[in-house]
């Protein structure tokens, strides 16, 4: 008969989460996330299987605690141009807070995994169009309501606001200094307000 396990799956997982996205899948070994998470590599094993399958566990959660609850957050309590706006703000304060320069785990997945396993390419690809539809929907809703432009389609502006948020979740490894991080969405909130 299987024994329970002794421990909170959700704390677990967030020290797993903790532990990747500081030091990166290569650079994070069994033994480390087994002190981090406090379990023995044994019932690591047993309760998640391989590293890499517990690396998918962690970015999953990652994923549901970051940007699908931001997204939703947003998109059901402001106006859409609002949304946007507020989805940068938060990232952009994430950004500057973040002392140890971790980035953001998806986009680290993507440079560090996604080239050269399928899996993750489709992993990082799958919340990349999710991100793409939240600003979509935002900028659609806008160009309805007015208080966006309507002068580029809505996906163009969709795709751009993307690679912003991709970009600054790079520069912001490097240089988290807010205003250089402000300056690169001031330009794109210019395209939605020339009305």
């Amino acid at each position: 008969m299987a024994r329970p396990r002794e421990f909170d799956e959700s704390i677990v997982l967030d020290a797993a989460m903790q532990c990747f996205w500081e030091n990166g899948y290569d650079a994070t070994s069994v033994r480390d996330l087994a002190r981090t998470m406090g379990l023995t590599s044994a019932s690591l094993y047993n309760a998640f299987g391989t590293k890499r399958d517990l690396y998918r566990r962690a970015l999953d959660y990652y994923i549901a605690q970051g940007f699908s609850a931001r997204a939703k957050r947003f998109e059901s309590t402001l106006p859409p141009r609002d949304a946007i706006g507020a989805f940068f703000a938060e990232i952009i304060a994430l950004s500057v807070s973040d002392k140890q320069r971790k980035g953001c785990m998806l986009v680290n997945s993507a440079l560090e995994l996604a080239p050269h396993d399928p899996e993750f390419r489709r992993v990082v690809a799958a919340v990349l169009r999710k991100v793409k539809g939240f600003f979509l929907r935002s900028v659609e809703a806008g160009q309805q309501n007015g208080t966006i432009s309507r002068q580029y389609g809505a996906g163009d502006l969709a795709e751009l606001l993307l690679t912003v948020l991709l970009g600054m979740r790079v520069q912001a490894r490097v240089n988290a200094n807010r205003e250089s991080l402000e300056r690169l969405i001031r330009p794109i909130f210019g395209l939605m307000d020339d009305l």
